[in-house]
């Protein structure tokens, strides 16, 4: 029986993934296999040196923000493509007498994981395209055509209603009823508009657009919900789009699935970036189920979403502690 420690270590420099441990310098400590595609440095130019000299500076602040969140007790998964390929990483604080004392790192290449994998998320992801545009194409002719014509038959009823006040009020108050029928249509349309196409951050904005999904929300959950939009925000429509499909996504499986009291969403604005995050304090879920490949319609939309706009998505939850998303437009991205 080989010695158990010469063993480990074996296996982690043969992983096909590559490890690595920081303390709170924060130092790399400990590195197993090679990081330079995702580091941009070999293991030897890592070892011993502070996270801020070892990389380059847009990278290093990165990962600085990265690791001080797994020393406040967060667990980290994060997708990233880094010239050309794709990794999936975890950050995860290491305990050592009850305290986090370091932080581990694991990150591994899936940009050849199966062809099947990424054909399937094309195929799901186009047919979502096409049912997003023929969506899209309905709500314009709803509020475009339908909307706009109840609106001129409501004024035409109103200055016939008008002209008819004096001669026959009995006409008026059928009229009236009629127009009220009308408004009641009108109201089912724009409704309508709005569940084929929630977003209206082209036409009025991103904070808009959130106002309005939270004021639907609340007609269906009996919980809590907090919007906080920096309101100094100046932010571009591909990016703005981008962020309110993923808070929308989010807020959906926090409904639907995590049996949560409390949604809070933030947008807000730091020297690193724009960043969105969603946070429920609902059921939460293992973290394996994302690194073993078990990823829903709403995760994959977010994941598209934030591949579109480049930012980073990372999701946070554990069983029973909630689950934060957070897109953020960094630097580097």
């Amino acid at each position: 029986m080989p010695d158990r420690g010469r063993l480990a270590e074996a296996y982690l420099e043969q992983s096909q993934a590559f490890h690595w441990v920081v303390d709170r310098t924060p130092a790399f400590v400990a590195i197993y296999g090679d990081p330079s595609l995702l580091l941009r440095s070999p293991a030897a130019d890592l070892q011993s040196r502070c996270v801020s000299e070892a990389l380059a500076s847009p990278i290093a602040r990165t990962w600085i923000e990265r690791i001080s969140r797994a020393f406040a007790g967060e667990t980290l998964l994060l997708s990233e493509h880094v010239g050309g390929h794709r990794w999936q990483i975890s950050l995860f604080p290491i305990r050592v007498d009850g305290e986090i004392s370091y932080v581990g790192g694991l990150a591994w290449e899936t940009t050849a994981w199966g062809s099947a994998e990424q054909e399937l998320r094309r195929t799901v992801l186009g047919a979502m395209k096409a049912q997003e545009f023929e969506r899209n194409q309905i709500s314009r002719f709803l509020h475009d055509a339908v909307a706009q014509n109840l609106t001129a038959m409501g004024l035409q009823l109103d200055l016939m209603r008008m002209d008819l006040k004096t001669v026959a009020p009995e006409i008026c108050d059928r009229i009236g009823e009629m127009q009220r029928v009308l408004e009641a249509v009108m109201e089912q349309t724009r409704e309508y508009t709005y569940a084929l196409n929630p977003s209206d951050v082209e036409r009025a904005g991103l904070r808009s657009a959130l106002d309005r999904m939270v004021g639907h929300l609340r007609e269906r959950f009996l919980g809590s919900v907090r919007l906080n939009v920096d309101p100094s925000l100046k932010i571009g429509k591909q990016l703005a789009s981008a962020l309110f499909h993923i808070a929308h996504e989010a807020v959906e499986n926090a409904v639907q699935h995590s049996g949560c009291s409390m949604i809070e969403i933030a947008v807000k604005s730091t020297r690193a970036g724009i960043f969105l995050e969603v946070r429920d304090n609902g059921s939460g879920f293992d973290s394996s189920d994302i690194l073993g490949g078990r990823r829903g319609l709403g995760l994959l939309s977010m994941e598209h979403y934030a591949a579109e706009a480049g930012l980073e998505l990372s999701i946070i939850s554990n069983r029973g502690a909630g689950t934060l998303v957070r897109a953020a437009s960094t630097a580097n991205h």
